[in-house]
């Protein structure tokens, strides 16, 4: 158990504060509600995404931006679309560890 601990500790303080930093971007259930849709179809538009979470094109596009700074999500442009993805496979781990408690 210390050795754990004294791994944790040595870690590089950039990199606690940037894995913080994502923790509290998903902290919103609109934006958990987001990356679960996400995991599932893999690729969405923001109005696909405003449509289903029944919320505003802007409000969804806000959660989205916060996603997209923290490097949590990804964005591609297809034509006049934007396509959202989860951009960190193991994002959904969190997520679900979070949902099976």
């Amino acid at each position: 158990m210390e050795n754990k601990i004294s791994k944790i500790l040595k870690m590089d303080a950039d990199l606690l504060q940037e894995r913080a930093e994502m923790l509290k971007a998903m902290a919103h259930p609109t934006r958990i509600a987001m990356i679960e849709m996400l995991y599932e179809d893999k690729e969405l538009t923001v109005t696909e995404i405003h449509n289903t979470l029944d919320i505003e094109q802007a409000v969804a596009s806000n959660h989205l931006s916060i996603l997209k700074n923290k490097n949590i999500l990804r964005c591609r442009r297809d034509g006049k679309k934007m396509l959202y993805s989860i951009k960190l496979d193991n994002i959904h781990n969190v997520i679900q560890c979070m949902l099976d408690n």
